[in-house]
């Protein structure tokens, strides 16, 4: 049966909250546009005037849509080439969803998303819903049909995992800003030392290409092995150019909320680059450079002005 006009408006009200939601618990956009077009199908099958409460109801389906999809996705990625990282959301993505609290901009972090693929599913719907949306332990219970007391003890769980991964604390946005300047600085000098100086001693990069761009499907570790990577990675040269396919462009911003690097060519976005950087230093580099989880940064590239890039390797 066709949606009334009224049914409609009241999915349309809540589609932004459910996207913000559904990309927290799959750390991929395009997977949270499918989960959330799922719900819209159900809602559309629904007799939805008896829906007292449409967020409830939205809410509750879609997370369980994303459950079944988290699942299954564990499964895929057993098999994935290389390493598996999140989708980033570059700065003004309203996918992002709401950044009013630490918990709500923490949720959504890149090292964060990072580290809840370490959680269950159900752990990471609990986490998610109580850090990122404010839901009580009552109401997260209904929504999983879980008990209260099993919801409060995967919480807790969820809770410390995080913080046992986290890195130090992080630096504020001016302070983060500087250290980003300095490290394009040193990273084009050609020389190793002014990059470890910026680094911590436990220092980490991972890239995840998806075996479509070459990428090491181990990480780098300690900061003499970052720095000289770094080092490699941007020195103009006719290979980076070969690979690239033109003379690629990089800009300092921001990506899931934290500092990032976009590596763009001829207005396509090659590869964000998300920093995690703590009062020691930088902690991680994260770079995603799969096409297949870059087509959304590239829109909202296209759709911004920029100004001047920060590094131009010719």
């Amino acid at each position: 049966m066709p949606l009334t006009p009224h049914a409609v408006d009241r999915f349309e009200a809540a589609r932004s909250r459910m996207e913000a939601l559904a990309y927290r618990l799959l750390g991929s956009a395009s997977e949270a546009e499918d989960a959330v077009q799922e719900t819209f199908l159900r809602w559309q099958a629904a007799d939805t005037d008896r829906v007292e409460v449409p967020e409830a109801w939205l809410t509750k389906v879609l997370t369980n849509l994303c459950l079944n999809q988290l699942t299954s996705a564990r499964a895929r990625r057993e098999t994935y080439v290389g390493q598996w990282l999140p989708e980033p959301l570059l700065a003004g993505d309203p996918m992002l969803g709401p950044a009013d609290t630490a918990e709500r901009r923490e949720s959504v972090s890149y090292a964060v998303l990072t580290l809840m693929e370490r959680l269950s599913p159900k752990e990471r719907a609990v986490y998610v819903l109580r850090e990122a949306f404010d839901y009580s332990h009552r109401e997260i219970a209904g929504i999983l049909d879980i008990t209260e007391a099993s919801g409060q003890q995967l919480y807790h769980r969820a809770k410390k995992h995080i913080a046992d991964g986290k890195a130090r604390a992080e630096v504020d946005e001016a302070a983060a800003r500087r250290v980003v300047e300095e490290f394009l600085a040193a990273a084009t000098t050609g020389r190793t030392e002014p990059l470890v100086r910026l680094l911590t001693q436990d220092a980490v990069a991972v890239g995840d290409g998806g075996g479509k761009v070459p990428a090491r499907t181990k990480a780098f570790e300690g900061a003499r092995a970052v720095a000289t990577f770094m080092r490699g990675l941007f020195k103009p040269g006719k290979a980076q150019r070969a690979l690239a396919g033109g003379s690629p462009e990089i800009y300092a911003t921001t990506a899931n909320g934290g500092p990032a690097l976009v590596v763009v060519v001829d207005g396509r976005v090659l590869g964000v680059m998300c920093l995690e950087i703590t009062p020691e230093g930088i902690a991680a580099f994260r770079s995603q450079v799969n096409p297949d989880k870059l087509a959304r940064a590239t829109r909202h590239w296209a759709a911004g002005d920029h100004g001047a890039p920060a590094l131009r390797l010719h």
